[in-house]
């Protein structure tokens, strides 16, 4: 069977490569177009680029999926099945254009947390359980029909960024099983569930303004915001007109009669920041022209 994979960062490379060591025949790889990154602004390739250079797998590289010369190349690889790995979104003309069609892991147990950032709002919507779900691409996002999903506990100190890892090997396990039952073709897939719209979470995009703490929120709240924006971009707010992000932290159920964002401390070995219920404790941040560190290393240098 031969498949066009198509996706850009380290979360897709784990279904790449999956596919590679269990033998299927990766035809090409259709990622991203490099990107000026860093301080020197160099070309950066995307992780699923390197991945395929490395293993001398065909790249290409569109600006955009609906140019002729594009479509004329990924025609010519005559693909049985497309898979899908936080790529962007395809038009018609590329995800129907296999035998097979298209099939996309997504981070989420559908049709819950459709969307770009379905990972991050999971934590920060404080829930107990994620997964990943392969499905059928068709004309509306995230809503084709389900072929295999796996549920993933979330632990409650969890941040986005290790559930992230769990479910990137898991979001591999089920894309094998799902091209394997594809290859029998014993499998069709099952209509999503019709939840009502008002019960479905959604996954937008992720925003700078998402990601400043509003500390007249409940304590609960803005510990599950900065575990589920950990570590990156990152939950932040300003200390002394500087922005700290705030990478970790331990919340600290109590009754108080401090305002909403009032920072405490013995200047030695703790950093709180009052909210409704109790305190933030920092413990892992970094403030503005500075290096990340623990908060006993932070009070060591800075002073209030």
């Amino acid at each position: 069977m031969r498949i066009i994979f198509m996706g850009t960062p380290e979360f897709a490379v784990a279904s790449l490569d999956a596919l590679v060591q269990h033998g299927y025949d990766v035809a090409a790889v259709v990622t991203a177009p490099d990107k000026p990154a860093g301080r020197g602004l160099q070309l950066q390739q995307s992780a699923v680029k390197q991945y395929a250079v490395e293993k001398n797998i065909p790249v290409l590289q569109p600006e955009k999926l609906k140019n002729p010369a594009f479509l004329e190349e990924l025609r010519s690889y005559n693909a049985d099945l497309q898979v899908v790995v936080a790529f962007r979104m395809l038009p018609e003309l590329v995800w129907n254009m296999p035998r097979l069609g298209t099939v996309n892991v997504h981070a989420s147990l559908l049709p819950q947390y459709r969307g770009a950032a379905p990972i991050n709002w999971a934590v920060i919507n404080g829930e107990k359980e994620s997964g990943v779900t392969t499905f059928r691409l068709q004309h509306e996002i995230d809503t084709g029909n389900i072929l295999y999903s796996s549920k993933v506990p979330i632990r409650e100190d969890e941040t986005a960024g290790e559930l992230y890892d769990t479910l990137m090997k898991e979001g591999a396990k089920v894309l094998i099983q799902t091209v394997a039952s594809l290859e029998k073709g014993d499998i069709t897939g099952t209509v999503q569930n019709n939840i009502p719209p008002e019960e479905l979470k959604h996954a937008p995009k992720i925003f700078k303004e998402t990601c400043r703490i509003n500390w007249e929120a409940p304590v609960e709240s803005i510990y599950n915001l900065i575990r589920g924006l950990s570590p990156y971009p990152t939950a932040f707010t300003v200390l002394q007109d500087k922005t700290l992000k705030i990478f970790k932290a331990e919340k600290e159920i109590a009754q108080h009669s401090h305002a909403p964002g009032s920072v405490h401390t013995d200047q030695k070995t703790y950093l709180k920041f009052a909210a409704p219920g109790g305190y933030i404790n920092v413990t892992d941040i970094q403030l503005e022209g500075k290096k990340r560190m623990g908060v006993v290393e932070f009070l060591r240098g800075f002073r209030f």
